[in-house]
């Protein structure tokens, strides 16, 4: 699931939520929904994620509600969501954050025990900005040059050349 700030809460997040429940049903919508950014599935190999990799992260995203509070499911629930065992989990996210894409936080229980670690996507946000930033440009660049070309060009103004009879 994810939210929205109140500036955004209105008719076009409204117009927005009912078009995705065009597309997937208005009970899987209400069932809940998770929001990724597309540039990350797009660069998946380049960032180094297989299949697996990518699951976990979307287990992960799954419970970012709010961007000051980082989602933090235990491993064994995330394990049973994608069908693997937990150790799997945990020896995976240890490689997810030896290479820089997420960042473990411990946390304590009410008291004083420990808790199910907090992740946060600080590394992975900063690695896929360059591919933004490069699909951005491509984006603009394709723009200006639909703009640019014959085909879609407005016409430019008529000239017209009065005869005297």
């Amino acid at each position: 699931m994810t939210t929205t700030t109140k500036a955004t809460v209105g008719g076009a997040r409204v117009a927005q939520l009912r078009h995705n429940e065009g597309k997937w049903t208005k009970p899987l919508m209400d069932a809940g929904w998770t929001m990724i950014p597309s540039i990350i599935l797009d660069n998946q190999k380049a960032l180094g994620l297989d299949p697996l990799d990518l699951n976990i992260l979307l287990q992960l995203a799954k419970y970012w509600w709010q961007a000051n509070n980082p989602p933090h499911p235990s491993k064994r629930r995330i394990a049973e969501a994608i069908g693997v065992d937990p150790r799997t989990v945990q020896r995976r996210i240890t490689r997810l954050e030896n290479v820089g894409l997420i960042r473990r936080e411990a946390r304590s229980g009410k008291y004083g025990g420990s808790s199910t670690n907090a992740y946060h996507f600080d590394g992975l946000i900063t690695k896929v900005t360059p591919y933004a930033n490069k699909a951005l440009a491509e984006r603009k660049a394709n723009v200006a040059k639909r703009a640019m070309s014959p085909e879609t060009r407005a016409p430019g103004p008529v000239q017209m050349r009065l005869v005297k009879k």
